[in-house]
């Protein structure tokens, strides 16, 4: 990546940051009791930095009150930049709503930590995308499986149908850290 892309990234993930840390409502986020006082609620921000040469080695970001707090690599799709790609193309653009979180999701593709996001339209407008997690590849109670949709094998395994998957370890490092420091309500993705 040459530095104007490097500097353009920078800024427009600064950008939605600053956007989101604005927008987020303080009651979804931040201390109730802080915004009853009149001090600014302190508010958590996740940003998903699709990285265009290489979808499967972006960026999955963690910011606390317009800090950087842990950042993980992460990827979307395989390989593919087309967002109307149902199955395959990389998420679109936009503030993704987090519906739910939990470390114990048992679904047909995906297990243990999951975060459930919003339906989304893609950027033509054609198709709907759904059922897109923020996830990994173990057991339902986060151990590691047997089989290769169970097991992390390695960087091929950052490649998903759409949905922004992290290894094992930067998932449960990230469900810790939103622990303790609190969960954003969406999650923004950029390009």
């Amino acid at each position: 990546m040459n530095a104007d892309k490097g500097s353009l990234r920078d800024l427009i993930t600064a950008w939605a940051v600053m956007t989101a840390l604005t927008l987020t409502p303080a009651v979804l986020t931040g201390d109730p009791a802080g915004a009853e006082s009149g001090a600014p609620a302190p508010t958590t921000t996740l940003v998903l930095d699709k990285n265009p040469d290489d979808p499967t080695d972006s960026t999955l970001s963690v910011h606390r009150d317009g800090k950087l707090r842990a950042a993980y690599r992460a990827g979307s799709g395989l390989g593919g930049q087309d967002d109307c790609a149902r199955a395959q193309g990389w998420i679109p653009d936009g503030d993704w709503r987090i519906r739910s979180r939990t470390r114990t999701y048992d679904g047909d593709l995906i297990k243990g930590h999951a975060v459930h996001l919003q339906d989304m339209t893609c950027s033509r407008g054609t198709v709907t995308r759904t059922e897109i997690f923020i996830h990994s590849e173990t057991n339902r109670d986060g151990s590691e499986g047997t089989s290769e949709a169970r097991r992390w094998d390695g960087p091929g395994d950052y490649a998903s149908n759409g949905c922004v998957k992290l290894n094992p370890t930067d998932i449960e490092a990230m469900f810790r850290l939103l622990d303790r420091i609190g969960w954003p309500a969406h999650l923004r993705v950029v390009p």
